[in-house]
C-alpha cells in the first residue's frame, strides 16, 4: 500500500530576496542578492533544520517565512495557499498561524512588561477574548513551558536567560500557532540549558502537532532536533535531505567543509543528564 503524503503547512518555491545597498563618495549604490531561488517544504509536525555560515541568507529566509519580510519574488505557501505580504500586513488569521522566537532572550522582552502582560499581548491584538480567560490562558501557558502561575507579575530581568527563552516560547504559543519559526533559539544559553530548551521544544512538538523551521549554526542541535535538513551557501540551497542521509554522507562539498569545520557538542548526552538529574529529584521523597 502506497502511503499518502501530508501536505505542507509552509512551502517555498524560488524564493528570491534583493537588497539594496546605498552607494557612497567612492562607490555607487547596488543590489545584493541574499537568496537565490530556494524552494522548500515541511509538513505538519516536522522539523527543517536551516544550516549555514553567518551571512549565508538562512535568517534572511526565516524572516520570510515568519512573515516578517517579503520576498523579491518567488512563492511562499502556508497550508497550500500563496501568501503576499508586500502590499498589506498578515490577517489576524494567517498571524495567528505563524509566529517566531528570536535568538536574543535578553532582548525580545521587553523589559517594561510584566511576563504576564508579554504573554497576553497576542491576544489583545488579535482576539476579543476578556481579560479573565486572556489571564487564564497566559498561566496555563507559563506552566506549559515549565514556569509556574506566580511569575506572572515579575519582570524580564528577574528570570535566567533559558528561563527569558521559555517566556518567549510560551509568548510564541499564545495564538495556537501551526508553525514556529526559530532563529538560534538556544544559541545564547548554556549547554545545560541548551539541552532543557530543545527538550521542551521537543515536548511542545509533540502535545500540539507543531511544524518548526529551525535556523542554526550549531551541527549537535540540528543533529538533535531536525527531520530534515538544508545547507544555504551566499543565497544558495547546496543540498537538501533527511537528517539521517546528510550526517551519514553529505554530497556537497560545501556541506562537508561546513562539517568539518564545525566543533561536535553531545547535545543528546547532556539532555540525558538532565533528564536522569530531574527524575533523581522527583524521586526523592520530600
Amino acid at each position: 500500500m502506497t502511503g499518502t503524503k501530508t501536505a505542507a503547512v509552509v512551502e517555498g518555491r524560488a524564493i528570491v530576496q534583493d537588497y539594496y545597498v546605498p552607494g557612497s563618495m567612492f562607490a555607487a549604490g547596488r543590489e545584493v542578492r541574499a537568496l537565490r531561488g530556494i524552494d522548500f517544504s515541511v509538513e505538519k509536525g516536522k522539523t527543517l533544520a536551516i544550516v549555514g555560515e553567518s551571512g549565508s541568507g538562512k535568517s534572511t529566509l526565516a524572516r520570510i517565512i515568519a512573515l516578517i519580510d517579503a520576498p523579491t519574488s518567488g512563492t511562499l505557501l502556508i497550508d497550500g495557499e500563496p501568501v503576499d505580504i508586500s502590499s498589506k500586513r498578515p490577517s489576524p488569521v494567517l498571524r495567528s498561524k505563524v509566529q517566531m522566537v528570536f535568538q536574543n532572550p535578553y532582548g525580545s522582552l521587553n523589559p517594561r512588561q510584566k511576563v504576564g502582560n508579554v504573554l497576553m499581548e497576542p491576544l489583545v491584538i488579535n482576539t476579543d477574548f476578556p481579560a479573565t480567560e486572556r489571564r487564564d490562558r497566559a498561566e496555563a501557558m507559563l506552566k506549559k513551558v515549565g514556569l509556574q502561575p506566580e511569575h506572572f507579575n515579575r519582570y524580564p530581568h528577574m528570570f535566567s536567560g533559558g528561563q527569558r527563552q521559555r517566556i518567549a516560547i510560551a509568548r510564541a504559543l499564545m495564538l495556537n500557532p501551526q508553525l514556529l519559526v526559530l532563529d538560534e533559539p538556544v544559541s545564547a544559553l548554556d549547554l545545560s540549558v541548551q539541552a532543557q530548551v530543545l527538550n521542551l521544544l521537543s515536548d511542545l512538538q509533540d502535545e500540539f502537532g507543531l511544524t518548526y523551521v529551525f535556523v542554526s549554526h550549531d551541527l549537535s542541535v540540528v543533529r538533535y532536533i531536525a527531520d530534515d535538513v538544508m545547507v544555504i551557501s551566499k543565497g544558495v540551497a547546496v543540498e537538501q535531505g533527511t537528517r539521517e542521509a546528510l550526517f551519514a554522507d553529505p554530497q556537497h562539498a560545501y556541506t562537508q567543509s561546513l562539517f568539518a569545520a564545525t566543533p561536535v557538542t553531545d547535545v543528546e548526552a547532556i539532555r540525558t543528564r538532565v533528564a536522569r538529574r530531574k527524575a533523581a529529584r522527583l524521586a526523592t521523597p520530600v
